[in-house]
């Protein structure tokens, strides 16, 4: 029984007047919005959804345009064929078992229940691989220590003058790239952050705010001349509540926005569409771990590109059920195979950040 009894009570002493009901209401989980699919392109699926693991993309030539002086010889350039790859080379599995009699004696579909978490947590596993490939760190513990730079190239670069994490260094917002932040060690550390608050004059010494940040990615594509539309960016939840901090009003949906909706929380900033998640990388503690001893060693991953600059292909995605020949209960498992492959480096930028 829920309530208690006086000392010495003993009617009804087992209970069985007020017997304890099982909902057939189940309470599920949260679960973390994916934008992977949002930010991607899936131009090369139908060329490897089939047969192969591996698709070689060609890139367009260059050619040079010279001076012209009449009379002179014209001297035609030979064309380069430069390719690279995008490789099928990832794959996670779920499997899980029903027993007849449980399923039976059960008042709630387990295996429905059990099938729909598991769906959700293969395309979050994917979720957290592909943003932390694009920021350039290792993010899905399956396939490497989560938070580490990333150092293994998928296939070939895109670009000759990428690193092994296939990104350009050009390409990497840190604290040495404000010139107002002049501290030791400023290159490699990372953005000390502070809300520019509403009737501030300036910006608070040796900081910068979110905006600031957000509109340095908006510049540095700018200047690879990225197309200004299908732009996004991805920001994890304490950034996004600095940026609240310097103008509620941009994501509040007491001011006319609608919340987070599959991750987009507003569609358009600086020229870019914002999605929150909880996928981005966090190094040590995290951005929220504020002090100048720690923008080295805890700090997040911020990350902003065009919808043209990586690409995601599945060559299997299935879910199937068989009986176990060993027990009466059935045995549901699902697989996906994927490939991500990062096209254009110069769409893409990130910044390292941690709160002020």
């Amino acid at each position: 029984m829920a309530f208690s009894s006086a000392s010495g009570y003993g009617n009804l002493p087992n209970g069985n007047f007020s017997p304890i009901i099982y909902s057939k209401q189940v309470q599920l989980a949260f679960r973390k919005s994916a934008v992977a699919n949002a930010i991607t392109n899936n131009d090369y699926f139908g060329e490897i959804a089939n047969q192969g693991d591996t698709v070689k993309i060609m890139k367009e030539p260059e050619v040079s345009v010279k001076a012209y002086t009449r009379g002179t010889t014209i001297l035609p350039q030979d064309l380069d064929d430069e390719d690279f790859s995008l490789t099928i080379d990832k794959s996670n599995y779920f499997a899980f078992k029903i027993d007849d009699i449980e399923e039976a004696h059960s008042h709630i579909d387990f295996m429905n229940l059990a099938t729909d978490r598991a769906a959700y947590r293969l395309a979050d596993q994917m979720d957290q691989d592909v943003l932390g490939y694009l920021s350039g760190y290792k993010q899905s513990s399956l396939h490497g220590a989560p938070d580490t730079v990333n150092a293994t190239v998928n296939g070939t670069v895109a670009v000759s003058t990428a690193g092994t994490d296939e990104l350009l260094s050009s390409m990497k917002l840190n604290k040495g790239s404000f010139g107002n932040i002049t501290t030791s060690s400023a290159g490699s550390h990372s953005i000390p952050l502070v809300p520019r608050f509403g009737g501030a004059t300036a910006q608070p010494t040796a900081t910068a705010s979110p905006l600031q940040v957000i509109a340095r990615m908006a510049r540095l594509l700018d200047q690879q001349n990225v197309d200004s539309r299908n732009r996004w960016i991805v920001l994890d939840s304490v950034f996004i509540e600095l940026l609240k901090d310097e103008d509620s009003r941009l994501m509040n949906s007491d001011f006319g926005g609608s919340g987070i909706q599959n991750g987009l929380i507003l569609n358009s900033l600086h020229g870019f569409r914002v999605y929150q998640s909880n996928n981005l990388p966090a190094v040590g503690t995290g951005p929220g771990t504020s002090g100048s001893a720690n923008q080295l060693a805890n700090y997040g991953v911020i990350v902003a590109g065009h919808d043209s600059a990586i690409a995601t292909a599945e060559q299997i995605n299935k879910v199937e059920s068989y009986r176990d020949p060993d027990s009466f209960s059935d045995i549901v498992r699902g697989m996906h195979l994927y490939g991500r492959k990062i096209l254009r480096p110069e769409a893409l930028v990130n910044a390292v950040y941690n709160a002020a």
